[in-house]
């Protein structure tokens, strides 16, 4: 009987930071019909020498075991970690949300900005950019309440996550 129940992942992959292994990594996604929910990347080495790519996808057991599969066949992957699966670990978002009004509906956007402990970054006498950090559903919920205050624009980081206690993906010396 198949698996039909689906699941969020958050996958790390360690690759060797040169040109055109994201795209491979984005191209086995799109490929397969995979979705993508958020997608980072960046180098993390002192020397640049390698990057740390964290997705977020959705889909049955054996589809995320096809995804980290296929992703420690690609060359030059160092690491594949499911970290959803591998136990404890900590996720962030960063957002910056822009938000149109005057009068009591600005009022309101500050006072609910505060509760959710988002920083004003930019504001005018019509408008706030405000920064916020924290988890996904933290960001949609403040996003969501934005809506009937004057939303105007939002642009999100993606998913960063790392392993929590000693567990970590690094690639062993060389």
């Amino acid at each position: 009987m198949p698996d039909n129940n689906l699941r969020s992942a958050t996958i790390s992959v360690l690759v060797n930071n040169e040109a055109g292994i994201l795209a491979r990594v984005v191209g086995l996604f799109s490929g397969r019909g995979y979705n993508i929910d958020s997608l980072t990347v960046a180098p993390v080495e002192r020397d640049a020498s390698l990057s740390r790519i964290n997705v977020v996808t959705s889909g049955t057991e054996m589809v995320i075991e096809q995804i980290k599969a296929q992703l420690d066949r690609l060359v030059p992957v160092h690491r594949v970690a499911d970290l959803t699966r591998e136990g404890p670990h900590v996720s962030r978002e960063m957002a910056l949300i822009k938000v149109i009004g005057i009068g009591e509906r600005r009022v309101e956007a500050l006072r609910i900005a505060d509760t959710f402990r988002a920083r004003v970054v930019d504001t005018t006498t019509e408008s706030f950019v405000f920064e916020l950090t924290g988890s996904s559903d933290k960001l949609d919920a403040f996003i969501e309440l934005m809506r009937d205050l004057g939303l105007a624009e939002v642009s999100r980081t993606g998913v960063v996550a790392l392993a929590r206690g000693k567990r970590t993906i690094s690639a062993p010396p060389t």
